[in-house]
């Protein structure tokens, strides 16, 4: 019959996507949810060679140490080696990862004017093509075994990474043009909103089977502040790309919430 094909077709496809379609399963599923493999000599073995953006923005490096701790532990997910601040330069905001110290951008986002000279991500294959690369690749190599997933940040957590211009526990700049100017951040946010959603679409299109939503910075905000800053934005990327990719759940993580 044609719910039995279904039924079938459905329990060929991995676990983890199952589950996170929200379908009954065997078991729950069992995954690490970014740079799974960072405890691992031999990942240990490429951050002491190469400078996380090489690592990062290098197909072969990536795929490599995506596939890692999934060869050695067979979880359920195969998470792809990237950063949530990985689009940024396509937008015009630079980075570096400075090792031990994290995430550096030389010029923050602080004015109207900086933000009306953001680029858009109109063609993410030419200015992030290695994102494509990597995810195919890794969808080839696990062949269905796993589920491949994708991952970005929530523009707020990457609207304060910009204005910071770096990890800052108490987020002072931001929280300065919070209360002095929201406008700016707004703008910022809607701006970031924008370039998140084809950044989604793109991962989705390259072989993500499930995207990940991460707010790392939501423990900054009120609940108040939070209902403003942050989830009308993170929402507006899930309904999106709902509409445009029904089949591919979006898992949603703030920093904080649970």
């Amino acid at each position: 019959s044609r719910s039995s094909l279904t039924c079938k077709a459905a329990a060929q496809d991995p676990l983890l996507l199952r589950v996170a379609r929200g379908e009954e399963a065997e078991r729950t599923p069992v995954w690490l949810m970014r740079q799974a493999g960072r405890y691992m000599a031999e990942f240990r073995a490429y951050s002491d060679k190469y400078p996380f953006r090489m690592r990062s923005e290098t197909p072969d490096i990536a795929t490599e140490l995506s596939l890692q701790p999934w060869r050695a532990f067979k979880p359920d997910g195969v998470i792809f080696f990237s950063d949530i601040l990985t689009p940024l330069p396509a937008l015009g905001i630079v980075f570096d990862v400075i090792k031990g110290k994290g995430p550096r951008i030389d010029s923050p986002i602080r004015s109207m004017e900086q933000v009306k000279g953001l680029r858009p991500l109109d063609d993410p294959l030419t200015s992030l093509p290695f994102v494509h690369e990597i995810l195919s690749s890794l969808r080839k190599e696990v062949d269905g075994q796993a589920t491949l997933l994708g991952f970005v940040g929530t523009p707020w957590t990457l609207a304060a990474y910009a204005v910071e211009g770096k990890a800052d526990r108490d987020c002072k700049q931001t929280k300065m043009i919070m209360f002095n100017n929201p406008a700016l951040l707004h703008a910022l946010l809607e701006h970031l909103t924008a370039a998140l959603i084809t950044y989604v679409g793109y991962q989705i299109e390259a072989g993500a089977q499930v995207v990940q939503l991460f707010d790392s910075w939501a423990h900054h905000l009120s609940p108040e502040q939070f209902a403003e800053f942050s989830l009308p934005y993170a929402n507006r990327i899930t309904e999106a790309v709902r509409a445009k990719y029904p089949h591919v759940p979006i898992i949603f993580h703030a920093n904080g919430g649970t």
